[in-house]
């Protein structure tokens, strides 16, 4: 079976969604609407203000055609680490499943890294980044470059773990 994971991103107050998280759940909703996947779990914990990056994706899954048969929810996670971690101890089936991550494209690579040490069989599908301003998207790739490297580091140090 084929699983979107959606990584999670900011709830921004009032609970609206941030441009990066509905961007993101927007892009697994029409992946599932297409047959692309056949479900998605949703990643994220409360941030600043709730409900939490899951279900305020879940929400905008759910405006956007997906039953909530196909969903699941992680609400713990705080990090990319902690997202695919979480996903995979709260949601089991995903050990067998081809897995989708559904991220932006600057942060993908780290995605990938970090799904891989966990054993995924995963690809990124990742949403384009229309309307987003060019200085945000540099911004956003200039901090993947420390964070690539801390995240190297720290999932070498998760696989030497018994």
């Amino acid at each position: 079976m084929r699983t979107a994971i959606v990584l999670g991103a900011a709830v921004w107050p009032g609970g609206r969604p941030s441009p990066t998280l509905k961007r993101r759940s927007e892009h697994a909703a029409g992946l599932f609407l297409s047959g692309a996947v056949e479900r998605i779990v949703l990643t994220g914990g409360i941030g600043r203000t709730p409900p939490s990056e899951a279900q305020a994706a879940r929400e905008i899954c759910r405006a956007n055609g997906v039953p909530d048969s196909a969903l699941f929810l992680e609400e713990t996670s705080a990090t990319t680490i902690e997202n695919i971690a979480q996903a995979l101890r709260e949601h089991p089936f995903l050990a067998s499943d081809n897995v989708t991550i559904v991220t932006d494209k600057y942060h993908a690579p780290r995605a990938m890294m970090t799904a891989r040490a966990y054993g995924l069989n995963a690809q990124a599908d990742c949403p384009p980044l229309t309307g987003t301003k060019r200085s945000r998207v540099l911004k956003s790739y200039l901090r993947e470059i420390p964070a690539i490297l801390f995240y190297f580091v720290k999932l070498r140090q998760i696989s030497r773990q018994p």
